[in-house]
């Protein structure tokens, strides 16, 4: 349909080297048009020269040499405007010729595309990726998990013995002389009073026994 409309792509190809010719047509037309100008201006110049010296009929065969170069002007006026509507709409030509091939370009570009993109390929593709993701994750979760015996420790048993260890130092450095007292200082920041207190009542409980 668009080579009935827009003709065949060699016919195209004809355009630019057509323009080219049109366009040194229209500059030869242009240049002969100033000549005749010049030829008419010429001839009124002459036609006043004879008025003057009262040789009426040679000034009027220069005013009839002026009226044929001003015909001729004309008829070049009216050339250079049909050359100019056929440039303008070979130039048209030219530019809706070249839109549809590359409209066709890319719309075999594209048919090309599809055929290699099928959708129940690409929905296999999308499942296969999920199914990755969720054994990757699974993967990672295995790895991160505790293993062996550090999968039996009891958290809540470390936590407490943890916090014996602390109450033990924490009573020994409450044991020191007064010149350990700054690090006693640095356990109360540390501990809060309720917990400092009960541990200084058992070390004083201790004091007591012993004397």
């Amino acid at each position: 349909m668009f080579r009935k409309v827009f003709g065949k792509t060699k016919q195209d190809a004809k355009a630019l080297p057509t323009l080219h010719k049109l366009n040194e047509t229209l500059e030869m037309l242009e240049k002969k048009e100033k000549l005749l100008g010049k030829k008419a201006a010429a001839e009124v110049e002459k036609a006043k020269q004879f008025t003057q010296a009262k040789n009426r009929s040679s000034a009027i065969k220069c005013l009839k040499r002026k009226k044929l170069y001003e015909q001729q002007i004309e008829q070049l006026g009216n050339f250079q405007l049909r050359i100019h509507d056929q440039m303008i709409m070979l130039e048209s030509a030219n530019a809706t010729t070249e839109t549809v091939d590359a409209l066709r370009s890319g719309t075999a570009v594209m048919k090309a595309m599809n055929k290699t993109t099928n959708i129940d390929d690409l929905e296999r593709t999308m499942d296969e990726i999920n199914d990755q993701t969720e054994s990757m994750k699974q993967i990672q979760e295995a790895l991160s998990a505790p293993v062996g015996a550090a999968a039996d420790f009891d958290e809540d048993e470390l936590e407490a013995e943890l916090e014996e260890l602390e109450d033990a130092e924490l009573e020994d450095e409450l044991f020191q002389p007064a010149t350990t007292a700054p690090a006693t200082s640095h356990y109360r920041q540390r501990w809060p009073f309720e917990r400092l207190f009960h541990i200084q009542l058992l070390a004083y409980s201790g004091r007591t026994l012993i004397n």
